[in-house]
């Protein structure tokens, strides 16, 4: 099977929606399928991109990490029948991800959409009429959505959420899988060595966007009252991660007096991820925006328990009690919940057996064949469809 994939965000940009495609796409050809990617240019072309198509961009002017690419190709259209394509997945509902939907309907094909982000949540970074802009982003998004053949949702909130909001065309969930070995050999020296972490120091972990969809200011302060309830333990905080509220977040820590305590390692690679996830001792995670939480399921792997708060997808990837601890958007509640898993090494390292064990129901190569299940029933209904309108 030959599938094309338009998205908005790719390597070199790093987020959940990137290590998604990247993720399905090296599972899928694992399983002799081909994909190819149609994606926004981050500088010179490359030459060792054989599957990757590169549209001109320009960087997002709220985001300047991030390009935006721009949707005109004369060529698309012949590209797509040359490279013989079955299936169009589109991941967003803007730029490449319209184009995508209008070359799927131009060709015939079925056309996939997953339903990565709440978009409707991230209006903080348009300055002026915030709730006007809620409102029309959750239009485009349900308008889009229906033009789709199938809309995949990475847990079932996210599923619920966008049905209420006007999706009817059908929904599906397929969370993103994780590569579980590159996860359970991580080297937990290489991390504490590149951060001069003593060996003595427990380590809380944030991986991620240091955007303000994070909610990070809300992890400072929580951090800093359990600093204050173990001052007898030394703990680090560890935000890994690139975005435009570092200096601001850097600022606050130098507020509250913890910024000796706080590391900002900035972005590192997929393989180093897992090396940091392996020297820490619990995943914190306060985003309220998550449709998924893929970076949940990964520490898992690596059996990092997690305090996270409870909110739309990180509901459903920490069972709350068994290998992390849900709280409220409370910051008492959540230093508590970080407090009582330092204090009990016993608790701490039962929860982090059932997240080994938990992670295995999120394999990559499980998920990729439940995709292409997918995908082929998209194929035989669309047949079905060209048939009966003979």
């Amino acid at each position: 099977m030959r599938i094309a994939v338009f998205t908005d965000s790719y390597r070199p940009y790093t987020s959940g929606v990137v290590r998604s495609i990247e993720t399905f796409s090296e599972e899928l050809d694992a399983l002799g399928h081909r994909v190819h990617i149609f994606a926004p240019r981050y500088g010179p072309p490359s030459g060792t991109e054989d599957t990757v198509y590169r549209f001109y961009s320009l960087p997002s002017p709220t985001n300047r990490e991030f390009n935006i690419a721009i949707p005109i190709s004369l060529r698309l259209k012949a590209t797509l029948r040359r490279l013989s394509i079955d299936v169009i997945h589109v991941h967003s509902p803007f730029m490449l991800g319209r184009m995508g939907a209008r070359s799927a309907r131009d060709l015939g094909l079925p056309l996939v959409f997953t339903y990565h982000t709440l978009y409707d949540h991230y209006v903080h970074y348009i300055p002026l009429a915030q709730n006007f802009t809620r409102k029309v982003t959750q239009h485009l998004c349900v308008q889009f959505s229906n033009r789709c053949d199938q809309v995949l949702v990475p847990t079932n909130v996210i599923g619920e959420y966008i049905r209420d909001l006007g999706v009817h065309v059908p929904i599906r969930k397929l969370p993103t899988g994780i590569k579980l070995e590159s996860f359970q050999n991580g080297d937990p020296e290489w991390f504490r060595e590149r951060f001069n972490i003593a060996p003595d120091e427990k380590v809380l972990l944030f991986v991620g966007r240091i955007g303000l969809e994070k909610n990070l200011a809300f992890l400072l302060r929580s951090y800093q009252q359990v600093l204050t309830q173990m001052d007898n333990m030394k703990i680090r905080l560890v935000l890994v991660g690139g975005g435009p509220e570092t200096e601001s977040l850097a600022a606050l820590s130098q507020e509250l007096g913890i910024s000796e305590q706080v590391v900002f390692a900035g972005p590192v690679s997929g393989s180093e991820v897992a090396h940091c996830c392996a020297g820490s001792d619990l995943f914190v995670f306060p985003s309220v925006t998550e449709t998924q939480g893929l970076v949940i399921g990964e520490a898992k792997a690596a059996g990092l328990p997690s305090v996270a708060v409870k909110a739309f997808g990180v509901a459903e990837m920490v069972n709350d009690g068994q290998d992390g601890f849900l709280v409220e958007p409370d910051e008492k509640a959540f230093a508590e919940r970080v407090v009582r898993l330092l204090h009990d090494d016993h608790l701490l390292r039962g929860f982090a057996d059932n997240a080994r064990r938990n992670a295995e129901q999120l394999s990559s190569r499980a998920t990729a064949q439940e995709l292409v299940s997918v995908y082929e029933e998209l194929l035989v209904r669309k047949r079905k469809t060209n048939y009966s309108a003979q």
